[in-house]
């Protein structure tokens, strides 16, 4: 019997990042799923603010080197990977020196939201999806958490609903609540038109937010999870709306993971994934 591989992906995760909902979780969800015998890979974006000599921080060279197109200009991946000891975890981190080297995650010194986090959402989750490829792991669930991953199952049913790498692959997003339903990009279904997605998957996105993002992701995945205990109207009714599977919100503070781990189950037996 092999055992389930599950790929996580976060915009944030602690100790690299501030401890907060997102970053809690996707610390602990993965070490637990490890415990229980899954296969686990886990990747977030290498925000400039991350101490790279504190958290021992190294860049892989066999899997960078990589250019990414993103709006028609290419842009270098690189790869770097930091162990958190006491989860007995790795950590792979996407970087790049336009995008993500800046001494801030998403906003300015004064608080502005950057203009081209649209742009690092999309080198961010294509990133992710090209390592894991040279990697050679083929993942049997993606579980993604954060509106910056809110693009990857848009993209892993079109751009690379073709991959044999990925075609068995089932995806999980949670949805979380944001301070705010901040404004992206207007142009973000043209820049994903270069990707040879169709405008028409994407539903109004003529004013793109993250909790646009969110609601994509919730779209194209293949089960969803109340990430926040009290989702707002929108996110909400995205989860009550769904067709899929849905796991409801669990309790941190609580014994949670039997609930995803039986989730887990639940959709790799739907897969026909044999586990342990």
């Amino acid at each position: 019997m092999k055992k389930a591989k599950i790929l996580y992906i976060s915009q944030e995760i602690t100790p690299f990042l501030p401890t907060a909902e997102i970053s809690k979780l996707t610390r602990e969800l993965p070490q637990k799923a490890n415990e229980n015998g899954r296969e686990i890979r886990v990747f977030m974006p290498k925000f400039g603010v991350i101490n790279e000599r504190r958290h021992q921080l190294h860049e892989v060279i066999r899997l960078s080197g990589m250019n990414l197109v993103i709006n028609d200009v290419d842009h270098p991946l690189i790869i770097k990977v930091a162990s958190i000891p006491q989860a007995r975890i790795q950590v792979y981190f996407i970087d790049n020196e336009e995008y993500f080297q800046r001494k801030a995650t998403l906003n300015s010194k004064d608080g502005k939201f950057f203009d081209d986090n649209d742009e690092r959402s999309m080198f961010f989750v294509r990133g992710v999806m090209e390592t894991v490829k040279k990697l050679g792991w083929t993942p049997d669930i993606i579980h993604c958490h954060g509106w910056m991953t809110g693009l990857l199952p848009l993209y892993l049913k079109n751009m690379y609903k073709n991959d044999p790498h990925f075609a068995e692959s089932k995806i999980i997003y949670s949805l979380y609540n944001h301070d705010e339903n901040i404004a992206l990009d207007a142009k973000l279904s043209d820049k994903l038109a270069f990707d040879n997605i169709d405008k028409a998957l994407l539903g109004d996105l003529s004013a793109p937010t993250v909790e646009s993002l969110s609601e994509l992701g919730a779209k194209f995945a293949d089960a969803v999870v109340q990430g926040s205990e009290a989702l707002n109207p929108r996110l909400a009714k995205a989860f009550e709306d769904s067709d899929k599977p849905k796991l409801d919100y669990q309790n941190p503070e609580e014994d949670y993971f039997p609930a995803y781990n039986d989730f887990y189950t639940q959709i790799l037996e739907e897969n026909s994934v044999l586990v342990d």
